[in-house]
Parts: C-alpha cells; sequence; structure tokens
C-alpha cells in the first residue's frame, strides 16, 4: 500500500464487477467464476474448472474521481514443462472507455504441467498489487479488465477517492460461448480477445463464455445460457468438439439440436447466432484428436498435430468440414420456425488467405494480430447492416 495517498477500502461485489456469473469466497478474498457452482459441480474435468475460472470478459466497473487506484490479487498461472514461459497476464485500465494503462502483478501461485505424462506441480506464492497512479481528475468511468488467462482471486480494493457502481448507460447484452480461441488463447490483453474487440467495436456490454479446450455442448453450458439474461447470444461449436474427439456424428446433430433447444427455453426470441470453427488446417479433413507434438517441445515450441485418420469420416468420425456442413443444415433446417437464428462460417473470420498471412503459431491458437482481425470482421458480420445483430450496435 502506497502512503502517500489518503486510501478508501471497497468492498469487492457484484455490483462494481461484470462478466461473471459467480462470486466465491476465498480465504484471500473473491474469487470470480464464469460459471454457476451447480454448473461446476455436475463436471469434474480439471480443464473446465481451469478455464472457467481465468476470468476472460471478467471487470471491475466503477465510477469514481480517484486519480489512484490500487487491487490486491493472488494470481495463478501455469507453466508446462519445456515450452517457453507464458506471458505475464496483463490487466487492462479503462478510462470513459479508452484504454489509459496496462500492468501485470507479480508474486501468486504457478502450476507446472508435465504435458508428456499429465502431472501437476503447484508452488504458492504470496499476492501482488496492481497500482495505477496521475489518473485524469473529476468524475469518471473506470473499468479494470482482469487477466484472461490467469485465475485471479480478488482481495482489495482501494482508491484515493469514493467508489460508487458505474450508472446503467443503457447498452446491450451479449452473451457468448466458444473454445479457448474465444477465451483469448493468445491475445495480447484482456481487452484484445475477440470478442472483448468486438463488443467493444459493438457497443454492447460483453459476457464472455469462452472455456479454454470446454466448447463440448454440455447441457450444462446450455442452461447456464440459457439463465443468463442477455439481448443477443452466439454460440461457436466446432474446434473442441473435433480434438476432443468426443462423439460421432450420429450424436453430434442431436447435441447442437438440445444446446440450442434449451438455449431457446429462457431466449425465445433473442437473436441467436450459430458461429462454425475458424479455419484451423491440421482439423479441416482429420479428425482428432490432438495433442502436443512433443517433437517440438523439445525444441522449446508447443505446437499441437491432429492424431485422427481421414478414412475414419466414413464411420461418422468428425471433423471441421463435416461440422460446418452440418451446422449449416441444422441453422436452416430450424430458422424455418425461428427467424431469429442465423448462422455465420467461421472462415469468414479467419480463412485460407488469413491463414497464409498469418498462420496459427501452434496450429490451432491464433495470434494477437488474428485477434483482432477476427474482432474487427465479426464486428462488421454480426452487427452490420445485413448481420444477426444488425440495428442493436450501440
Amino acid at each position: 500500500m502506497d502512503p502517500e495517498y489518503d486510501w478508501i477500502d471497497t468492498p469487492i461485489t457484484a455490483d462494481i464487477l461484470r462478466g461473471a456469473l459467480d462470486l466465491e469466497r476465498t480465504a484471500h478474498g473473491v474469487l470470480p467464476h464464469r460459471l454457476p457452482a451447480w454448473a461446476r459441480a455436475q463436471c469434474a474435468d480439471g480443464q473446465l474448472a481451469m478455464a472457467e475460472s481465468q476470468p476472460s470478459g471478467v471487470r471491475l466497473v466503477f465510477r469514481t474521481r480517484a486519480t489512484a487506484i490500487e487491487l490486491d490479487t493472488l494470481r495463478t498461472r501455469r507453466d508446462y514443462v519445456g515450452a517457453p514461459p507464458r506471458p505475464e497476464g496483463l490487466y487492462d485500465l479503462l478510462v470513459d472507455g479508452h484504454l489509459a494503462g496496462q500492468a501485470p502483478v507479480s508474486g501468486g501461485n504457478t502450476l507446472t504441467i508435465d504435458m508428456t505424462n499429465g502431472s501437476v506441480e503447484r508452488r504458492s506464492g504470496p499476492a501482488g498489487t496492481l497500482r495505477f497512479t496521475e489518473l485524469p481528475d473529476g468524475a469518471k468511468d473506470i473499468e479494470i479488465w482482469l487477466p484472461h488467462n490467469e485465475t485471479t482471486e480478488l482481495i482489495a480494493l482501494r482508491t484515493d477517492a469514493p467508489v460508487e457502481p458505474a450508472p446503467d448507460r443503457g447498452r446491450k447484452v451479449w452473451l457468448h460461448h466458444g473454445s479457448s480461441i474465444s477465451h483469448g488463447s493468445d491475445a495480447a490483453s484482456p481487452t484484445a480477445v475477440w470478442p472483448a474487440l468486438a463488443a467493444s467495436l459493438g457497443g454492447v456490454e460483453l459476457i464472455n463464455l469462452g472455456l479454454a479446450g470446454s466448447a463440448l455442448l454440455d447441457p450444462f453450458t446450455a442452461r447456464t445460457l440459457r439463465d443468463t439474461p442477455a439481448d443477443l447470444i452466439s454460440v461457436k461449436i466446432g474446434i473442441n468438439v473435433v480434438n476432443a474427439d468426443l462423439m460421432r456424428l450420429r450424436a453430434f446433430g442431436p447435441a447442437v439440436h438440445g444446446f440450442l433447444d434449451t438455449i431457446r427455453e429462457g431466449h425465445p426470441g433473442t437473436p441467436l447466432l450459430v458461429v462454425s470453427s475458424v479455419l484451423c488446417p491440421i482439423h479441416e479433413d482429420t479428425p482428432g484428436p490432438s495433442a502436443p507434438d512433443f517433437g517440438d517441445l523439445g525444441s522449446g515450441r508447443l505446437t499441437f498435430r491432429a492424431m485422427g485418420d481421414p478414412a475414419e469420416r466414413a464411420s461418422g468420425k468428425l471433423t471441421l468440414r463435416v461440422i460446418r456442413e452440418e451446422l449449416a443444415r441444422i441453422v436452416e433446417q430450424r430458422s424455418a420456425d425461428d427467424p431469429n437464428l442465423h448462422y455465420l462460417d467461421g472462415r469468414e473470420l479467419y480463412g485460407e488467405a488469413d491463414a497464409a498471412e498469418l498462420p496459427l503459431p501452434d496450429q490451432i491458437h491464433p495470434d494477437a494480430a488474428t485477434h483482432r482481425r477476427m474482432g474487427e470482421r465479426f464486428t462488421e458480420l454480426a452487427f452490420g447492416a445485413e448481420g444477426a445483430f444488425a440495428g442493436l450496435k450501440a
């Protein structure tokens, strides 16, 4: 704590936090979750637990005259044996909607994952403090976007002037679900994750349920989408179903129908956009599962390869090309009775020409420049005059 300021402590409660669906009390403070407790209880998968606790799209939002802000947090980051250290998670500070600062927080816990045998070593560390000073005087809206790639416990918020919840600006709420690409993968910072960028350009409030490795048509995810208030909804389906080798074509179609049926129970007339996978050359015609390429890991690079056999498509194994065809068919069939249901081919966000210019560094996940391109294109395609969300842009 910087003694230069007369600090005011503000409890971290749901009225100054957006993008989280649950706040868990911990020994240190509060842990934002992007799935509610009842949903988390229905799946013991460690990958899902890690993904939903990483606060992609979660941000503190308040109004204040403060010129200095401190936030104590305890992060949990992950590293992979043999791979280069992952970049530090960044906090993005927005003042009246404009990026005004970025910083990491030191300390915290580390999970070291050995992908050759699945072992995980946990090392505990101390909490750290985020500090932004010399902010402009006068009343202003503050947003502090939490790192999209680090589980973050919020311990204490201090300012040198009182804080109050930001007023409702009347913006529409966009609820989005997808895979690690929607979660943030290798985006530069939390506001540079493609859905966050699209939300900013589209003038909407984002709830990002991009869950790395976990966009698997789970019923509890569908019920979460059903129960979460929203003005527009998108679901991005494809890559995780393939790279987990989760199901065959026979199961996929009914699972998609059931997923959409459940969402429609809570949002019968809400614009609902089904988005297929962006181009991923290793899985366009080769089924999953995906696996780390341990040869590249030995040279200090983390990349993935497709382990399936293209011949297995004949027995119902899924590829991205098959999934796109099935999603287009399902949406066309359902839209006859559901005019607010729409389809977007993910290759319009990132396709063959983009892959030639901006190849996927690890064969699955886009880099920071591609996140920006995808966010800009989604804004044009979804919020534009002919898009599923036309007329809802602020």
